[in-house]
């Protein structure tokens, strides 16, 4: 921790001394009093007068031209306001919607109508809009608009859709490729050439579905008057979703205000920008009257954003200890229908490598398929987890076909703690080289081989063999590009009356950003973290945002609230200092009452501080100060922090029915400055959850023949339940990042990310006896089952 202290004292503020430390220990979240009390205030929870309810009329068609619609019947239905298509908005809305992060590499970039034109591509896609007086009359009445189809060939398969040959997902493409990625570094031909052993593998990556506990919703309403546009909306990126609707509706930013209130949950998904906000907005415009619309749960099956069908072939090259000489692959990548958030997924899916190891050559080209299914876009982790599985599954393949120990061939390959920072030889699209700011994989690695005492874990697994018994050890080490760059704004200020108030465009999905905000902002001015004001995820704020995605908002928005809150408290210093005629390091401040150590008794208030600096008419602000006991600050960087970890699973796997029990889970993780223990303590056993769904349970399937999604309810679209988890153990080892003042890296993905390829990678290991080989995901019991069958029959043969 010297090294952080380092970093503190070094910013041109003195720290004096404080009775209250908040960071670094486990605050209680602020948040929880009024959630547990059923406070909270979730877009469902917000009712307007006058409001109106809509419902979609969705397209039972994976692919089909549109050839009429019929919207009598529903339009004479009781309560009905009004049946819309496309062609009742005007040339405003008679246009694809806004692409989100362009980039040159894309080929088509197609984005959805807001409703379709005439052509649909998915089942799910939005044909038409019915506005009632409440969503009981919506819903019934949008059962009663019939559309007429000329059904289309569909493309589900995107490895299919790659082909010459293939049909085509929009009937005006050349083709279904969106995009080709290349992502390479160091001389691959020479890496392959000098190799004394190549390994081939194929992987297998699937779809699945968010599902976060509240569903999306959107409020728009429009102020005539002053032509003030407000939207509610369950987001992630209220401000990108300002700019995406100012750009889509011709409008200024001043105009539209984007509010997130109260998010329950949002991995990914609730970061893009869709179609019901826009026909929100405009109905709210056209009606002169509040628009309401929530999706519900099978809307968010045919609807949200998925991610993760993808293939790859790997080939490795390496030497005979195991030494990795250069890594190539191809992927596809299953983009769905549209392209949504440009080829941020894509590009998530290629960046992480090399992953934790110094690997010299790099060679992988994705390309970017469309598919007649839901568009993907980022879920916890975004691409990160699909290539952690493909770089640790090739390790352990290393380990298998040499006959070497997992362990000794990731600590041969691992970046070592001298080298960092570390240049991996990559570069990002703008030209920036991906660099490793901080870290130590090798003893996190330990850490946690320490914590499971690997070597009675093996023992007890030989032990259960003896009985017939099969269980397994798993190992999966990551490294995670958190904190992206540039910039999450914060204001703080300390308002008359003493409150110290805090204020974020950035929101939060139930992650506690309130909390660690409240205690990174109490110790500058020696108050508990309860002390503390905090207003987050509203476009009114004084500081701009960007989104809550990525683990990057500790490291992108903490340092800029440390950057304020230490301003405004390096005014007041010197303000006091003024005030008692003594020089600023005599001044010291404790429960927010700024006082001199050798005479306790002279003393003054944060509240009469910032009295003096709001002034008034003919009462001046003190010579020097600006107005306000307030500053505003944005912590900049262009390169990322790298979080990292390394997890070990234990399971067992009953032969006989398929089914996998996971024993135990251990985690050593380390995001650098640990704001607050419980709050990492429960992003990482959210993401192992997370990651234990993906591994066993979660698959998105869709018939391939006529594109129908099969899996459509929670009975049939497996999630993980409580009684099936394993006890999580999780150990920190903190290795501050120099690259922000507080030493922060991010966390909210570190239990995903690895997690799948440990699961995998333990059940593999409890059948070595079967020789069965794993390079997919999810694991059914009757996948599995398939899976001991096979390689049965080729022991046999």
């Amino acid at each position: 921790m010297q090294r952080l202290r380092s970093l503190i004292i070094s910013q041109p503020m003195e720290v004096h001394e404080m009775h209250t430390k908040n960071v670094g220990t486990p605050v209680q979240r602020l948040e929880d009093d009024r959630l547990l009390r059923g406070k909270g205030r979730y877009v469902d929870d917000i009712d307007l007068p006058d409001q109106l309810a809509i419902m979609f009329v969705r397209s039972s068609e994976a692919h089909a031209f549109i050839r009429s619609v019929d919207c009598d019947q529903a339009r004479a239905l009781a309560g009905v306001i009004g049946v819309y298509q496309l062609k009742d908005f005007g040339p405003l809305a008679a246009k694809p919607m806004i692409l989100a992060n362009p980039s040159p590499l894309i080929r088509q970039p197609i984005t959805q109508y807001m409703l379709a034109l005439d052509e649909v591509c998915y089942v799910g896609q939005a044909i038409a809009v019915v506005v009632a007086e409440n969503r009981y009359i919506a819903e019934d009445a949008a059962q009663l608009v019939v559309v007429d189809y000329e059904p289309l060939p569909v493309v589900m398969d995107a490895r299919k859709a790659a082909m010459a040959n293939a049909h085509l997902v929009h009937q005006n493409s050349t083709d279904n490729l969106a995009a080709t990625l290349p992502w390479k570094f160091g001389d691959i031909d020479q890496a392959f050439t000098k190799a004394p052993h190549i390994f081939k593998e194929s992987y297998y990556q699937h779809r699945g579905v968010v599902h976060s506990m509240e569903c999306r919703g959107v409020i728009a309403q429009h102020d005539a008057q002053l032509d003030q546009l407000t939207v509610w909306t369950s987001t992630q990126s209220p401000f990108l979703v300002r700019r995406f609707l100012a750009q889509f509706l011709e409008r200024e930013e001043v105009a539209i205000r984007v509010i997130a209130p109260d998010v329950g949950g949002g991995f990914g998904p609730k970061a893009a920008h869709y179609p019901e906000e826009l026909v929100a907005t405009l109905l709210a415009i056209k009606l002169k009257r509040p628009i309401k619309w929530i999706e519900d749960r099978l809307e968010h099956f045919l609807t949200t954003t998925q991610q993760r069908d993808q293939w790859w072939d790997v080939e490795v090259a390496c030497e005979s200890d195991g030494h990795v000489l250069g890594m190539r692959a191809v992927c596809t990548h299953d983009n769905g229908a549209y392209l949504p958030y440009g080829l941020l997924l894509c590009m998530t899916s290629v960046a992480p490598f090399p992953g934790s190891y110094a690997i010299g050559a790099i060679d992988i080209r994705l390309d970017c398929m469309f598919t007649n299914a839901v568009p993907t876009t980022p879920i916890r982790g975004a691409g990160r987890p699909n290539a952690t599985f493909v770089i640790e599954r090739t390790m352990d393949t290393i380990a298998r076909e040499l006959k070497l120990d997992r362990i000794k061939v990731r600590q041969r390959n691992f970046v070592q703690k001298e080298q960092f920072p570390y240049l991996t030889g990559a570069k990002l699209p703008n030209g920036i080289g991906i660099q490793y700011d901080s870290g130590d994989y090798a003893r996190c690695l330990d850490m946690v081989l320490e914590a499971s005492q690997y070597s009675q874990l093996e023992i007890r697994c030989k032990e259960a063999a003896q009985k017939g018994v099969y269980r397994g050890i798993g190992i999966a080490s990551y490294n995670e590009d958190s904190g992206l760059p540039p910039y999450e704004g914060a204001t703080v200020k300390v308002l008359p009356s003493g409150k110290v108030f805090v204020e974020l465009g950035s929101c939060s999905q139930g992650q506690g950003l309130e909390t660690i905000v409240a205690q990174i902002t109490a110790d500058q001015f020696g108050l508990h973290a309860s002390d503390i004001l905090v207003k987050l995820g509203d476009t009114i704020a004084s500081a701009m945002a960007l989104s809550t995605v990525g683990s990057r908002v500790a490291s992108t928005a903490g340092p800029s609230v440390f950057l304020a809150a230490q301003a405004v408290r390096q005014k007041a210093f010197k303000l006091a200092a003024e005030h008692f005629n003594v020089s600023e390091n005599e001044v010291h401040i404790d429960a927010g009452i700024l006082f001199l150590k050798s005479m306790p008794d002279q003393k003054i208030s944060l509240a009469d501080l910032a009295k003096k600096l709001v002034a008034g008419v003919m009462v001046n602000v003190p010579q020097g100060f600006s107005p306000g006991l307030e500053s505003t600050a944005y912590h900049t960087t262009e390169r990322a922090v790298y979080a990292n970890g390394s997890n070990v699973a234990e399971v067992e796997v009953d032969i006989h029915t398929g089914e996998v029990t996971l024993l135990n889970y251990w985690v050593a993780h380390d995001c650098g400055t640990v704001i607050n223990p419980a709050l990492v303590n429960g992003q990482i056993i959210g993401g192992v959850v997370h990651a234990i769904g993906n591994a066993l349970f979660e698959h998105m399937k869709f018939d391939q023949d006529t594109g129908q999604p099969i899996t459509t309810n929670l009975g049939e679209y497996l999630l993980p339940l409580a009684t099936e988890m394993p006890k999580i153990h999780i150990t920190h080892m903190e290795s501050p990042s120099p690259l922000n003042p507080l030493g922060v890296k991010g966390a909210g993905e570190g239990g995903t990310i690895p997690g799948i390829a440990c699961v995998i990678s333990a059940i593999e290991d409890a059948l070595k006896p079967f020789n069965v080989k794993i390079n997919e995901y999810p694991l059914s019991p009757e996948r599995l089952l398939c899976l001991i069958e096979e390689a049965k029959i080729r022991a046999v043969a």
